[in-house]
């Protein structure tokens, strides 16, 4: 039943004979990729959500164009808000010269005003249709770091597999190209067209917004675990029924962790998670800050048998808003791996507990971020950050539940920000009369269009 409901839940089955190896960081994603696009010799997909134009970026670049000049199919599919501030119109140009098909997904358009708000956050590379490279890194110098300039490397996860799941990836990246731009007549693999290359089950997560299947995944994973769940998360706003998921595991004795960054490159962000620590840490739920560089993995572990390894966060945008991809491993000899791996990790984190004030930071112990550019990782974690704010407010207001002292911050937030509205609203109406008048126009077009559109459509039919 378990397995049944496994399959339900992602939305994706158990395919068996694979073979998954785990990579670190960028000290070992990085070459392997590289060296995978070196040897390929029929097709290359890239499905990133930033590709930087930096050093990182370029050695990625010249290896395509070589591959692209020497015959082999390279596709990059580029996430439209991921791409701003990242590269320059002139290292797209050299990309598509040379011979690489890019491809911008999901572009403003003044016809959907607010279909931007949906952002394609996968990160895949597949090989000749028989390897694959699922991560939570983009392709950018900060994930690699710069030990000359004290820059240390963003700490991060990824897999590389090869086996009949690598099908599941080529047709994920199908889909979300064919999203981008015109549909291809293209012969894709099955997993039957592609041999066994190793004892490893597994399952391809791929979502799309509104589809859930990984909230849904690991919503039932904290309901089966029975003795451990080590999560690993950049990100974390937990919704209410994750959270109170997490503590029904906790009570019920599970050793659950959670492991987030100590200082993040989106301030806001880890303002909001931290939050809603006190019911995790009330709940019997161990929270650990990294004490290192960005941590952005998105990790978990259960019970020593099933592990996750993707592009998922644990919060709102990932979960309902987002297409993502992820790799649910049921392996005992991965997971074992994975558990080892997290171990090390909290070798080099700080426990928070209840009651005790955390020290501040000395300089030298605060992560270096890459400037101006850093908001396009979590721009749509923006949702996500207006439910918490949403749901403390509401909680003032209403009284349906105890506020906690980590609340204060959001309360006097959102106090300071209407009192403000309301001051600018008495003293210059005009300043929020003309936006609003301008939003109200736009929207109202936008919907009489696609009206008018739907109609023409039902007279054509």
């Amino acid at each position: 039943m378990a397995e049944q409901a496994l399959t339900r839940a992602a939305g994706a089955p158990l395919i068996a004979g694979n073979r998954v190896h785990l990579l670190r960081d960028a000290t070992e994603n990085y070459p392997a990729w590289l060296a995978a696009i070196e040897k390929a010799d029929r097709s290359i997909t890239i499905e990133s959500y930033i590709f930087a134009d930096d050093d990182v970026g370029n050695r990625f670049a010249d290896l395509l164009g070589d591959a692209a000049r020497r015959g082999v199919r390279v596709r990059v599919l580029q996430d439209w808000l991921g791409a701003r501030g990242e590269a320059t119109r002139h290292f797209w140009a050299r990309l598509r010269q040379a011979g690489v098909e890019v491809r911008w997904f999901n572009p403003f358009s003044f016809g959907a005003p607010l279909a931007w708000l949906r952002r394609n956050h996968r990160k895949s590379i597949v090989i000749d249709g028989k390897r694959g490279f699922v991560t939570g890194l983009c392709i950018a110098a900060r994930w690699a770091g710069d030990p000359v300039r004290g820059k240390p490397a963003w700490r991060d996860t990824g897999i590389s597999i090869e086996g009949p799941a690598v099908a599941d990836l080529v047709h994920a990246f199908a889909h979300t190209w064919a999203e981008a731009g015109p549909r291809e007549s293209e012969a894709l693999p099955n997993r039957e067209d592609i041999a066994p290359a190793g004892d490893v089950s597994l399952r391809v997560i791929a979502t799309a917004p509104a589809t859930t299947g990984i909230f849904r995944l690991d919503s039932l994973v904290a309901a089966l675990s029975r003795r451990s769940l080590w999560l690993t998360d950049a990100y974390f706003i937990g919704l209410p029924t994750y959270v109170q998921a997490l503590r029904a595991a906790a009570s019920d004795g599970v050793d659950v962790r959670l492991l987030v960054p100590g200082s993040s490159d989106l301030g806001i962000v880890k303002t909001l998670g931290t939050a809603g620590y006190r019911p995790l840490l009330e709940g019997g739920i161990r929270v650990f800050e990294w004490n290192g560089p960005m941590l952005h993995a998105k990790t978990a572990v259960a019970d020593g048998l099933w592990a996750r390894v993707g592009s998922s966060n644990l919060n709102i945008a990932s979960w309902m808003g987002n297409w993502e991809l992820d790799v649910a491993v049921e392996d005992a000899g991965f997971a074992a791996e994975m558990e080892r791996a997290y171990e090390r990790d909290l070798a080099n984190a700080t426990e928070l507990i209840l009651g005790e004030r955390r020290r501040r930071p000395r300089p030298h112990d605060r992560p270096l971020f890459a400037g101006s550019n850093r908001a396009r990782e979590g721009s749509a974690v923006a949702t996500a950050g207006a439910i918490r704010m949403g749901n403390t407010v509401s909680a003032a207001l209403g009284g349906h539940r105890v506020l906690r002292p980590a609340e204060a911050g959001l309360l006097l937030a959102a106090g300071a920000a209407l009192v403000a509205v309301a001051a600018v609203t008495i003293f210059f109406p005009w300043i929020l009369a003309v936006p609003f008048a301008i939003a109200a126009a736009w929207i109202g077009i936008t919907l009489i269009v696609n009206g008018v559109k739907l109609r023409r459509a039902r007279h054509l039919a």
